[in-house]
């Protein structure tokens, strides 16, 4: 297996149209957290060492965000300030690494994929080191429970074999595309994700080539980063695949609908992370955690609590029903019953509510019991 480093391209170019929303998509929000930063998270947590990001023109805008919650690792960022492919995105940050190391392994990973495993990074980098290939790409297999409802625009994205089952190159359909029309699953076996690993010495010429093919054609447009698969082929060098067995993970985020889906699976994970930690759930799916929230052991939590951004909880805390707590500190052994709260610090031992409302900046010193009806204010 080499030994080869590994950094990362994250292409953040998409703004918020299909979402309908001034808010560049890439820093749109689930349980807590950037669409974008679930992305890199997932890269450092397989071994990613440096990361470019690419966006559009609201760059700065992205670049803040993420930074907020940086990952373990170094990020830069640089801007596509025209719209002019996947291709052209990927030339540009390239430009955004500080070296020149061309043996080192290159991902190219979508910002709109924030149920991203590090287990599937971990599959696709050791497909591609095993076989010696120039280019692996992640692939599904088009008969997927997951990808087979129509009108499903990943589907247009086929992989191309020669008869000796060799990648030729990948499919894309652009009037398919652009009419949103269903895919004939007879038509396609074999689908690319959108995930690329590839010898990073060999990206930049590749790409260039493919400019040069389009600027001769007919129909000169933008240029995709598949199309530098058929280049690579074409020129002699091997292509692969790494198909997984769960795609559900790698369908991209473009709208409201699958935002929420998203998030719901995300809850999912993070309720299932902290009842292993020790937490009770009378109703997991009644029960709202963000990432960003930090809990102790024995606590219980009784439907329709919603626990949001940096809050903490101590042990043997009894939540809810029906209680949202945002960015609160909350000591040991306290009771909060049908009560919302915000950037408030709540101590030990304490009883608040039912319908209590904890107004920012209030301290409840350890003890309290404040009753029903309580209107907590900032301490004097």
């Amino acid at each position: 297996m080499s030994d080869r480093s590994l950094s990362a391209l994250v292409m953040a170019t998409s703004a918020g149209a299909h979402m309908r929303s001034a808010r560049p998509k890439p820093i749109h929000l689930l349980c807590g957290r950037a669409m974008g930063s679930y992305v890199l998270d997932t890269l450092g947590a397989a071994g990613v060492r440096q990361a470019v990001v690419v966006t559009g023109l609201d760059g700065s805008r992205v670049s803040k965000r993420l930074l907020e919650d940086p990952p373990g690792f170094t990020v830069r960022f640089v801007e596509q300030k025209t719209n002019l492919g996947t291709g052209d995105a990927v030339l540009i940050g390239m430009s955004g690494f500080d070296d020149f190391n061309d043996e080192e392994d290159l991902l190219v990973v979508p910002a709109d994929l924030p149920l991203l495993r590090p287990s599937t990074i971990n599959q696709l980098v050791d497909a591609h080191r095993s076989s010696g290939a120039a280019c692996t790409i992640l692939s599904a297999d088009a008969d997927s429970s997951v990808l087979r409802p129509a009108p499903n625009r990943s589907l247009a994205d086929r992989i191309v074999r020669d008869r000796h089952g060799g990648v030729v190159s990948i499919d894309v359909d652009d009037d398919r595309l652009l009419l949103e029309e269903p895919v004939d699953p007879e038509e396609v076996d074999e689908i690319s994700l959108g995930v690329y690993c590839i010898r990073r010495g060999l990206v930049a010429a590749a790409i260039r080539r493919t400019e040069e093919e389009s600027r001769a054609s007919d129909a000169p447009g933008r240029v995709r980063l598949s199309d530098v698969v058929e280049v690579l082929t074409g020129s002699g060098h091997t292509c692969e695949t790494a198909m997984i067995d769960h795609p559900g993970d790698l369908i991209p985020v473009n709208d409201r609908l699958q935002l929420a889906e998203a998030e719901a699976v995300l809850r999912r994970r993070t309720n299932r992370h902290w009842l292993s930690m020790g937490v009770t759930m009378v109703d997991p799916e009644r029960t709202y955690i963000d990432v960003t929230v930090r809990l102790g052991t024995d606590i219980t939590i009784f439907p329709g609590t919603i626990l949001q951004g940096a809050t903490t909880i101590g042990s043997g805390c009894e939540l809810g029903p029906d209680t949202r707590l945002d960015r609160c500190q909350v000591g040991n052994n306290t009771r909060i019953e049908k009560t919302t709260a915000s950037l408030a610090n709540i101590g030990d031992d304490c009883d608040v509510g039912p319908f209590a409302v904890v107004e920012p900046g209030t301290e409840l010193p350890s003890g309290t019991v404040t009753g029903a009806f309580y209107a907590g204010s900032t301490a004097t």
